[in-house]
């Protein structure tokens, strides 16, 4: 039992070497849009672009999320079409009167959604009103975009936010330019739990990965996403992806899947860039842990693709990875108060399990930096991927019960 025991922890700083080394120095937070360079006004012409907004019952978050985007310093043209998605608390009224506030109400269209047809999900159908919209709408002064922003209307952008996605795209001929927007860290639960959100969010998918075009990985952050209307097209559009609920990494999955079987395309197939940003953020508070909880588990299990083996899998890689290491260090000192005066066992048993933690603890580090929080929390991982690894089974028991992906008063199947 004890060779077991000490094999699993073996096992876990193993796990965590490899992490370090081989797996796409995810946990360093480098990529950050703010820190690249980019000569934002070297563009030979400024794309057009046109943001869609999705937004449901945001009343609250509207005025000041509205704002920033209006506000943008983008020298070239920026229409935005915000998709009223059968608000009950006025949201579309506080949007327009932003819009004339700031005297920009012609770079407004609000569109009032439709009914949920069978087989969409909530936020990508009211994407595709506002795209369609963009296609069909007869405004004399509207050209047709070179490129669709996609925001959710609890984004405060920075002003200069569109500028640095736009020269981002066109200077390195991406398809796709998707930034992980701050969340929101302010109260205890969310300097505890949304740090390692991004921190695990980062090591299922590699920054450095998704943004090499010779490396399968994709994904993108729903928040803000910039995407070329010819990379959307190819893919079929919106309705390609209008079943997922991760819909933020299927697109970005579409794209740089497409571009890698069709070359001959675009200019730049299938290319996509993902980081972070400091400046922009999210201004969706998550007070409680109940909130925190709410919002991880109505997608976990279907980050899984509902797979009860997947899930088995991943209970038990959060328990290698991230549990077995303290354990180890618990079960060495208390063996050590009973050991005999000859028996180090309980030596290794602390040592191998300390040293697993510090290099997690290390891992987290940057993270925890980004988002300015005490560097104590660095050492509670353990803890935090213990609460992580119950949220994921509660997701795939809210599923088994009919109650899975519920989100603004909807519920959706599988």
């Amino acid at each position: 039992m004890a060779a077991i025991v000490l094999g699993l922890i073996l096992l876990s700083l193993t796990i965590w070497l490899g992490l370090l080394s081989f797996w796409g120095q995810f946990w360093r937070a480098d990529q950050q849009l703010e820190v690249e360079t980019l000569d934002t006004t070297s563009l030979e012409s400024l794309p057009v672009v046109c943001a869609i907004m999705p937004a449901r019952n945001e009343a609250d978050l509207i005025a000041t999320t509205l704002r920033s985007l209006l506000l943008q310093d983008y020298p070239g043209s920026l229409n935005v079409f915000l998709v009223d998605d059968r608000s009950t608390d006025r949201t579309a009224n506080f949007a327009e009167g932003v819009a004339y506030a700031l005297n920009k109400p012609q770079q407004l269209h609000i569109i009032s959604g439709e009914s949920l047809p069978p087989g969409w999900s909530g936020k990508l159908w009211a994407i595709e009103q506002g795209i369609q919209k963009v296609e069909t709408v007869d405004v004399t002064s509207l050209q047709k975009p070179d490129y669709f922003l996609l925001t959710d209307a609890d984004i405060e952008h920075d002003v200069g936010n569109l500028r640095r996605l736009v020269a981002k795209a066109v200077q390195e001929d991406l398809d796709l330019v998707s930034v992980m927007v701050r969340l929101r860290c302010e109260g205890f639960w969310e300097k505890l739990l949304i740090p390692a959100f991004v921190f695990f969010f980062q090591k299922l998918y590699p920054f450095r990965w998704v943004n090499s075009p010779n490396n399968p990985t994709a994904a993108a952050a729903g928040g803000c996403i910039l995407i070329r209307r010819e990379a959307l097209e190819q893919i079929g559009g919106i309705q390609a992806i209008r079943q997922t609920l991760i819909d933020d990494c299927a697109l970005a999955r579409a794209v740089k899947e497409r571009g890698r079987q069709n070359n001959s395309s675009s200019p730049a197939p299938g290319r996509i860039w993902l980081g972070l940003s400091t400046l922009t953020h999210s201004l969706r508070p998550y007070p409680t842990l109940g909130t925190i909880w709410d919002m991880v588990a109505r997608t976990a299990y279907t980050q899984l693709d509902y797979s009860p083996l997947l899930l088995l899998g991943t209970l038990l890689g959060m328990t290698l990875i991230y549990l077995v290491a303290p354990v180890g260090v618990i079960l060495g000192l208390i063996w050590g108060n009973w050991a005999m005066s000859d028996d180090k066992t309980h030596c290794v048993y602390a040592f191998t399990g300390l040293l697993t933690w510090l290099l997690m603890t290390l891992a987290y580090l940057p993270t925890i930096r980004f988002y300015k929080c005490p560097l104590w929390l660095a050492f509670c991982l353990p803890a935090i991927a213990f609460l992580y690894t119950l949220m994921t089974l509660d997701s795939a028991l809210r599923h088994w019960q009919g109650r899975g992906g519920a989100w603004k008063g909807r519920v959706y199947p599988r």
